[in-house]
């Protein structure tokens, strides 16, 4: 991931055409027409030695003989001779090109390499930025660059496209032509050879002149590189995502025989809501979604109240909200009272607010003035339908009116044709949504409440683990290396509980019988009833093949189910080898639900974990969410939530509530169990069974692979780095452990900011700050590790109320040059070491991390803070302002 040398591509002074051409209609003369005719006020320099002029413009016949070095170059020769031009390129001094001209990864060059490694390596030397090949182009109509091949040029405006289609480029760019829809950077990524939907996502997420970011995805390569990118971009700005290839096959896991396996599209999903952003399903939705985020930009709430003058347009809206799983708000005595008061007799008190047909424009906007005002509404759909009674222009008007001295959050549902043209018109001038049917403004409110959602996982705090644990890694790692010694790829049942147990996991006990004989013995002293399963490295699915019984009370019933196994395998799996029997003891519980916990390998994006209703019938109910490790309690809940047996855990007349705290440390205990044992790649616990008393896994298959890397490097959001944990002692005697911040020490966080002094403050921050709200404090904790670093000193025993006493803080620039650092120790606790040992463990990390140089900008009269940089080999530099002073350490040399 890199931002090198993109300013030069979407933001470049002079535009080099290379195939440029006067012969319509050649890829050279359509790029040069376009270049032209969108305004670009720099120069523009064809090349082509066929020519002497192109558009009426100077050609020159190679490279070499341009009167400047251009900064963007566009390609448009034949796709065996772009290597070679970009080598010549990069050798005067070019620093971007986008590479029109199509290609192949299985074309090659005249030396036999694949046309995209030649390319690469011919790019490399030169630090030399490749948009394409096989791209559209991009357009920046704020600076009037058309470096494309489409067949309209594009207006000025705010909001970013990406796409990794062509052809949804044209038609996108067509579509928002014709609805005067504009555009801060429109960009065709092509085949991404070089720059990459992550290194767009990092550039607009920091651009001004971009409000919004909507993406085309087909497809993501580098799963960790395109969530860093995404999270952060999402953070500033709305990012709404279009992925295409909803209807594919399941994710090719790893191994197929766990059975745990995640739909592919339920994947991407999980990702794009963990990243924050929002997902839409078609080009008109991706539209109204941006249009609705960007004019509410404040989100109140999820309780709607839908107001109309027709019942059958706030039925149809009702049924959209609660089929999309929104909430109606339910209205209070008071509202209900003051409506009765200025509606008709016929008024019917509830939500939807139906008006009927009689209401005429004031009274519809008395209603919605009512509404407003009512705290148990968070947002209002206004919905109208035109009569003689109330015509669409006077009731926007009067709507508008309304609106415009509340600070509430209205949709409008203008319905017909051309007499609610006109309305539509008067809420856009005065920056209120508008939608054509009740459906597209259901589904605008509901865009506003799963965006919004998105956002607060990315800023919430999570509590604490209800139940510490502390894994026996050690036992778990040798279960599994010892399978894969012996050539195994599948663990046992009572290997698999094992490995759960180890990580603190409930499970039933299970004993291993070789023989029927032995099976009998075990069952005595277990105690009847007992379950027999079959244990068979060929067969993960048990009861698919007969190898399960439950119930058996007696040793003459035990040793029917026995035989009848061994018959019914041999039978069905003649090839699989018995290798005897799994003895537990049977479960009483009947109040306990069935549930269903999950690994699955994705190839793009890693480990994920599944949750859901488990039993016979898991398959058939469907009943699976699907989410990102690693998780905490936070987002084991909203895992948890997004499932319909989550309802029944939480409430049922019929049985007691179910220990959630329970089930939430088990996915999390999972998600630590896929970071500690990378060669996990796949495994089912199914059933788990959870009620008032606990979770209690009564199977358990793991699937089980040589790893490659290590657990963390293969998820596609690093984890907690646990192994840059350190202790420290202070001059004083005090230990303290030195550690990475975590998303939970936002409220010691809170704490630490009170023992600072208005000078602390200052010295930090650069001005005095009373206090920081959640969404930035939430900034400063929920960190991404793999873009920046913080560390804390905090109490060595975390267990007792711990405490952050200081912080170092570090963010890298996503080429890995250069860090900035920024640090802070609490006011009682200075001139003991704890600074020099925060700032001296931000060196070796970044040290480590590759990071070239780490600088930092201190207020001229920190005198300590000055002090302990110099101590340190920090360099000083003057800055434009005399009173902050610029420190900079060299921390690897350039080769």
């Amino acid at each position: 991931m890199s931002l090198k040398n993109l300013e030069y591509l979407f933001e470049p002074e002079s535009v080099a055409v290379i195939g440029a051409s006067p012969r319509p209609p050649s890829l050279g003369s359509l790029v040069m027409q376009n270049l032209l005719g969108g305004g670009f006020c720099g120069p523009i320099l064809p090349v082509n030695p066929e020519y002497n002029a192109v558009a009426g413009v100077l050609c020159y016949p190679n490279i070499a003989s341009l009167p400047l070095t251009p900064d963007l170059a566009l390609i448009c020769a034949p796709s065996a001779t772009v290597p070679e031009i970009i080598s010549e390129l990069g050798d005067r001094g070019t620093k971007a090109a986008v590479v029109i001209t199509d290609g192949s990864d299985r074309q090659a060059d005249s030396a036999g390499d694949s046309l995209k490694q030649a390319m690469l390596d011919a790019a490399r030397p030169y630090n030399l930025r490749l948009l394409g090949f096989h791209s559209l182009g991009l357009l920046v109509p704020k600076i009037g660059l058309n470096a494309s091949m489409a067949h309209l040029n594009a207006l000025a405006g705010e909001i970013a496209f990406v796409s990794q289609s062509r052809a949804i480029c044209t038609a996108v760019l067509d579509w928002a032509k014709f609805r005067r829809i504009g555009f801060s950077h429109f960009i065709s990524l092509g085949d991404s050879v070089d720059v990459n939907c992550a290194d767009v996502l990092d550039y607009l997420g920091s651009d001004p002149g971009t409000r919004a970011i909507l993406l085309y995805v087909e497809a993501i390569r580098s799963a960790r590189r395109f969530m860093s990118a995404a999270r952060g971009a999402a953070r500033n700005k709305p990012v709404l995502v279009l992925k295409a290839g909803r209807l594919t096959e399941p994710a090719r896991a790893a191994t197929p025989h766990a059975g745990a396996m995640a739909d592919i599209d339920a994947v991407y999903d999980a990702a794009i809501r963990r990243a924050g952003m929002l997902r839409v399903f078609d080009i008109k939705e991706l539209f109204e979604a941006v249009e609705t985020l960007a004019r509410l930009r404040s989100f109140r709430g999820d309780r709607l109240a839908i107001l109309s003058n027709g019942r059958g347009s706030g039925v149809m809206a009702t049924d959209s909200l609660i089929l999309g799983g929104g909430q109606l708000a339910e209205l209070s005595e008071e509202t209900v009272e003051k409506l009765k008061a200025e509606l008709p007799v016929a008024w019917s008190p509830g939500n939807p607010v139906d008006l009927s047909a009689q209401v005429d424009s004031d009274r519809y906007a008395q209603a919605l003035d009512i509404l407003m005002q009512a705290p148990e509404i968070d947002t209002i759909l206004a919905i109208h339908v035109p009569t003689a009674i109330a015509p669409s222009e006077e009731t926007a008007k009067a709507i508008v009116e309304a609106i415009r001295s509340k600070k509430s959050q209205v949709l409008t549902v203008w319905m017909g044709a051309e007499s609610a043209m006109i309305a539509r018109v008067h809420c856009i001038v005065a920056g209120i949504p508008t939608y054509d049917t009740p459906d597209e403004g259901v589904r605008a409110f509901l865009h506003l409440v799963r965006h919004r959602h998105n956002q607060e996982m990315l800023m919430e705090t999570p509590p604490s683990i209800p139940t510490e644990f502390t894994p026996i890694t050690a036992t778990a790692r040798r279960i599994v290396r010892q399978a894969l010694a012996e050539g195994r790829r599948m663990l046992s049942e009572p290997e698999s509980k094992a490995v759960l147990a180890a990580y603190g996991i409930p499970i039933v006990e299970t004993r291993v019988a070789a023989t029927v004989e032995e099976a009998l013995r075990v069952a005595e002293a277990i105690g009847y009833p007992v379950a027999l399963k079959i244990i068979s490295p060929e067969i993960a699915h048990k009861s698919e093949v007969g190898g399960v019984a439950l119930n058996l009370d007696n040793p003459e019933v035990l040793r029917l189910a026995a035989e009848t196994m061994r018959s019914r395998v041999a039978e069905l799996r003649p090839g699989a080898s018995i290798a005897g029997f799994a003895v537990q003891s049977m479960i009483r519980r009947p109040n306990a639900y069935e549930l269903t916990v999950g690994v699955s390998t994705d190839i793009i994006f890693g480990p994920v974990i599944l949750f859901g209703q488990g039993g016979k019938a898991a398959e058939a109910l469907n009943d699976r969410a699907v989410g990102l490790p690693p998780l905490n309690a936070t987002l084991a809940d909203e895992l948890l939530s997004r499932t319909r047996i989550a309802r029944l855990l939480r409430e049922n007349r019929d049985r007691a509530t179910a220990n959630l705290d329970a089930i939430r440390l088990t996915l999390i205990q999972i998600s630590q169990l896929i970071v500690d044992i990378p060669e996990i790649v796949e495994l089912d616990i199914n059933p788990l069974l959870a009620d008032e008393q606990g979770v209690i896994a009564l199977d358990a298959c793991i699937a089980i692979k040589s790893a490659t890397m290590p657990g963390s490097a293969r998820l596609a959001i690093r984890p907690y780095p646990r192994e840059l944990e350190e202790y420290v002692v202070l001059r004083s005697g005090r230990k303290l452990l030195i550690r990475p911040i975590r998303p939970e020490d936002e409220p010691a966080h809170y704490e630490l900011f009170e023992h600072f002094s208005p000078e602390d403050i200052r010295f930090r921050f650069f001005r005095l700050v009373k206090r920081f709200p959640h969404s930035e404090m939430a900034r400063f904790t929920q960190i991404d590790y793999d873009r920046e670093m913080a560390f804390i000193a905090t109490n060595a025993d975390d267990q007792n109320h711990p405490e952050t006493l200081g912080v170092v803080r570090a963010i890298a620039d996503p080429d890995n040059q250069s860090a900035e650092f920024a640090i802070i120790v609490r006011s009682d606790l200075k001139r003991q070491g704890m600074g020099r040992a925060l700032l001296e463990k931000m060196i070796r990390y970044c040290r480590d991390k590759g990071i070239k140089e780490l600088v930092g900008e201190i207020l001229a009269d920190n005198v300590a803070m000055l002090a302990l940089a110099k101590s340190l080999g920090f360099e000083r530099h003057p800055t434009e302002d005399p009173d902050v002073v610029a420190v900079r350490l060299r921390l690897r040399e350039d080769r």
